[in-house]
């Protein structure tokens, strides 16, 4: 507890946005949410009052940084799962646990569990050596996708495999560099998905509307809330997932599932669901709650992790629409420049900024959009991410 406040203090392993986010919902709750960042400009160390400097593979590190904490979380899943279990074993409370946050640290892991609870996966095999992975792709036909077990995101550690010699030729060089690697089909999609739900060490849980979310590059640039177009059993299809792969892994604290909505054959016209990837934290597909539903994602979080009650999870809006600012070119005006323009052509739109240096492509904020009809709002929240990476409206 923080002797100041009577009220617990909450310790997040990650300094980055998901953190510096999570800090804002700690200020209204009246908690303590103490920082472990790497350095003094990362996000939330630019903005919480308690920051601790250390790196996330260090033990004893993290020892020092738990020290007074109620509760430990996370802001990216980095942290070496024998650390997260010599703690544990050293009395910290940890949320999620190791046996549930290694499934969203080891795709071959999840994959294997997934497989056991009879959830939908794509065809997948672990891959050990370049044969493998060219059996794998002979048998369920090219392309095939490479991905590495641990470590990816963002579409880093994701690797198109279009045919046998080439396979050949990334899988050697991949091996060689100690990566491990699953294989997994290349399932034709409609659309990318994703559901969250947080749950509490009761066992309540409290799930989120079903999202589409929009990817360029590997990277999500945009989530329409709800899925515009989804169907109600199949909405309710994969918050029951969420809400049972939460409960079969032991989640404590948000689960993000990202889901492909791809044809089902059995059916004239329909859909089925394949799981993509777990996340065990706030997650990118969840930032529109902040606005947009009554208790957002990061408030739900410590809620979670604190054994509250959770909160409401209905949206505040008929449609709402999350775009990421993703870094421009160097030059032209400045972001101060920038916002004054987007608050004078979009004075609706909300603005949150990271702190982080610009780089082409490197996701440094996102900006929100409430309405009633989605090509409306859809164009509005595009223009508005548009204003803050180019400082212009237009494409």
């Amino acid at each position: 507890m923080d002797s100041r406040t009577g009220l617990p203090v909450v310790g997040m392993v990650g300094g980055g946005q998901l953190a510096r986010m999570t800090h804002q919902a700690a200020i209204s709750l009246g908690q303590s949410l103490r920082v472990l960042a790497l350095t003094p400009d990362d996000g939330a160390a630019l903005v919480a009052a308690d920051v601790q400097y250390g790196d996330h593979t260090d033990l004893a590190a993290l020892r020092t940084f738990a020290k007074g904490c109620e509760v430990v979380t996370f802001d990216h899943e980095h942290v070496p799962t024998e650390h997260i279990r010599a703690l544990a074993g050293e009395g910290v409370k940890l949320f999620p646990p190791a046996d549930a946050l290694v499934h969203a640290q080891d795709k071959q892991v999840m994959r294997e569990r997934l497989g056991t609870l009879g959830a939908p996966n794509p065809r997948w095999r672990p891959v050990a050596s370049p044969t493998d992975l060219v059996t794998f792709g002979d048998e369920v036909g090219w392309p095939v996708v490479l991905k590495a077990a641990r470590g990816g995101y963002d579409g880093r550690g994701v690797w198109p495999a279009t045919d046998p010699a080439s396979a050949t030729d990334l899988a050697q060089t991949l091996l060689a560099g100690g990566t491990k690697l699953i294989v997994e089909e290349r399932v034709t999609l409609r659309r990318e998905l994703a559901v969250q739900v947080a749950r509490s060490p009761f066992g309540q849980v409290a799930v989120y509307p079903v999202v589409e979310t929009v990817q360029r590059d590997g990277i999500c640039v945009e989530v329409l809330a709800p899925a515009p177009g989804l169907a109600e059993d199949l909405a309710v299809a994969a918050q029951q997932l969420a809400i049972d792969l939460a409960t079969a892994l032991g989640v404590v604290g948000l689960l993000a599932v990202e889901l492909f909505e791809v044809a089902d054959s059995a059916v004239p016209g329909g859909s089925r669901l394949v799981v993509n990837e777990l996340a065990m934290r706030p997650h990118n597909s969840g930032h529109w709650t902040i606005e947009g539903a009554r208790t957002s994602q990061f408030e739900q979080h410590l809620r979670a992790v604190l054994d509250y009650p959770m909160g409401d999870t209905s949206l505040t809006a008929p449609v709402v629409v999350m775009a990421n600012v993703l870094g421009g070119q160097p030059g032209g005006m400045s972001v101060d420049e920038r916002l004054h323009h987007l608050f004078a052509a979009e004075p609706t739109a909300r603005v949150h900024l990271y702190g982080k240096q610009v780089r082409p492509g490197r996701k440094i904020g996102h900006v929100t959009v409430l309405g009633d009809d989605l090509d409306e709002v859809r164009a509005r929240a595009a223009r508005a991410a548009r204003w803050l990476r180019d400082g212009t409206p237009e494409e």
